[in-house]
Formats: C-alpha cells, structure tokens, sequence
C-alpha cells in the first residue's frame, strides 16, 4: 500500500490521508498498554501515516510523553516524517473531571512551552484551541498562536469543535489550516453550516470520531460493558436502548460492507474518505491489530451504488443519543 496524501487547507501542510489519533492510548478508552501503543505509533509511521494527534490533557501529559518516547525509538527517517497535531486549553483535576478550558493569551503560550517539553521538539506543527472560551474571543486566541508561529514554535493553526461563525474570525485574524470535528455516518452535523463555510475559506477538516468511538466499528456488542475510566461508559450513545438501536444501524451497515468484501470498520472509514479531499480522518486506533484495519480503508473504492446502499442503512440523524453528555455538549461552539 502507498499512503496517499491530502493537504490541510490552502495554508496547511501535506500530510497522510488517514492521521493517527493518540488519545486513547492514554486511557480515555479504558486501559491501554504502553509497549503497544509505541508500537502502534510505529506501525502507522512505517505504514505512512505523517499525522500524529494528541492533546495536551490526555492523560495530563501521558499522551505527549508516550509520542515523544515513540518517535525517540523510530528510526530517524520516520521521524522526521511525523507532524504533530496539539489540542490545548482543557482544566481537569485529579480525578479526571473536566473544570473549564483557558485560552487567554499567556496561557496558550504557557500551554505551548509544557508540551514543546513533553514532546522534546522544537516546534509544533498544528496548534489549536480545544474548545472555545466562552471568556476569550477567538481573536486574541489566534493572534496568540500566531505569535508563536512567528517565533517558530508554531507551524500552522487549527481550530476544534467551533461553529461557521468563529471560524470566519478567525480566519479574519491569521491563516487557518485545519478544523478538527467529530464527522463521521452517524455524526453528520458539520455538513448542514460548518463544511460548506471551510470549503469557501479554503480551510481543511480532521475528522476525528469516524468510528463513532467504535460504536460502528462492528466491534461493539449489546451486553459490553465499559470501564468507570472509559467515555464510553458515560456517552449516550451507548446507554441502554440508544446502544440497542445504534447497534442495528451498525449491522444494516455491515450487510453493506460485507457485499464489498470489506469490514464494518473499513466501509465507515472509506465514507470518510470518499467526503472529500479537503477531509483527513484520524483513526484511534491504540493496538497495530485495530490500525491495520483502518488502513485496510484506504484501498475500499465507493462508486454512487455503494454510497446510496450506505446511506440506506445508516441515514443522516439516524442514531439515538447526543455524541456527548449534556455537560460537555454544552461547551460545544459547534452545536450552537
């Protein structure tokens, strides 16, 4: 397989068609395991993937940590290949719980020098926000990354989860590479407001969420249970009878996918895929056995037949439950 490559926007790098997402390496998902994980991060830089996404509050630092010692073991023409992709701004505590986010100037440059320690880089190559500050306006969020930029610390600019509104803002301030947002069969919002303002200013999409969590991987089953450390064991999208009806979209899918020859995983992922090529899916996946899968992906084509029998069996707004609890959907500037 030759990696195939996108570009982030009219202003962002070239990267891997499909990105690596690091965050349940770092126990979002339940456990993992750390040798696996390097692993795995290994496995997607000799496969091609360039994109690496983390967060600086996954793990409250772990993710970055296990990415820096992941691409310190890879050899060093791998390494230079990797472009990493930085979330900031989240408080949480101890125990976990999410306490708001900061986004005030000396704050992102402070959020920037932890992680340009953590990850034993000297730049940043995507920096963005997490979530908007309701306290911040964009524009001095933006003009504080793109003095980073200026200096060097700071490569290209990215938003996440914010709506059409505070993207034109913010592309008025500085150049915009990429939006991060959760799309994927069963999360199609983006498309209503949200893509057609990126198409129009030029700006790329990460799509992070293809699988919906993995609750249309195929791998989910009704009686799984999920640990008190696991999203999933709160989301509701897998509670009770949103996780019973959702899990029938996912097998309508699989009847789909099967007549292609292809996983439930593999079929999700190509419709991604097939969105654009101004979309770059991040696959989360934390074991080399779940990533080689995903770019099993990449070699799925979708002609007009397959993408209406897709479109039968999971209809846009089909699934039961919000992607998030109500908590954190309220911090979405996305969902306004």
């Amino acid at each position: 397989m030759t990696m195939r490559t996108r570009n982030l926007g009219t202003t962002g790098p070239q990267v891997s068609a499909l990105g690596l997402g690091c965050m349940g390496m770092s126990g979002m998902y339940g456990d993992a395991d750390l040798a696996e994980s390097i692993a795995t991060v290994h496995a997607a830089l000799e496969a091609g993937v360039t994109l690496l996404d983390t967060g600086d509050f996954y793990g409250m630092g772990h993710n970055e940590l296990l990415i820096s010692e992941a691409l310190r073991t890879a050899p060093a023409a791998l390494r230079e290949n990797a472009l990493i992709s930085v979330k900031f701004g989240a408080h949480r505590g101890p125990d976990g719980q999410w306490l708001g986010y900061d986004t005030r100037p000396s704050a992102v440059k402070t959020w920037a020098a932890y992680s340009l320690q953590r990850l034993g880089v000297d730049h940043i190559d995507v920096y963005r926000p997490a979530r908007l500050d309701p306290n911040v306006p964009i524009e001095e969020t933006v003009g504080a990354i793109a003095e980073l930029v200026e200096k060097g610390y700071v490569r290209h600019i990215g938003l996440s989860e914010v709506g059409a509104e505070t993207i034109r803002r913010a592309a008025a301030t500085a150049p915009i590479a990429d939006l991060q947002i959760e799309y994927a069969l069963i999360s199609r919002g983006p498309e209503r407001e949200i893509l057609p303002t990126l198409r129009e200013l030029g700006i790329a999409v990460t799509a992070y969420g293809v699988l919906s969590r993995g609750l249309i991987s195929g791998h989910v089953t009704p009686s799984q249970g999920f640990a008190p450390n696991d999203f999933r064991a709160h989301s509701p999208r897998f509670q009770g009878d949103n996780l019973q009806h959702n899990l029938t979209l996912v097998e309508s899918l699989r009847k789909v996918a099967e007549q292609k020859g292809v996983s439930v995983a593999q079929i999700a992922i190509a419709w991604v895929l097939s969105r654009g090529e101004d979309i770059v899916p991040l696959v989360g996946a934390k074991t080399r056995e779940r990533l080689g899968e995903a770019l099993g992906a990449l070699d799925v084509t979708l002609d007009a037949a397959d993408l209406a029998a897709i479109e039968a069996a999971v209809p846009a707004d089909a699934a039961a439950g919000e992607r998030y609890a109500p908590a954190q959907m309220a911090m979405l500037d996305s969902e306004r």
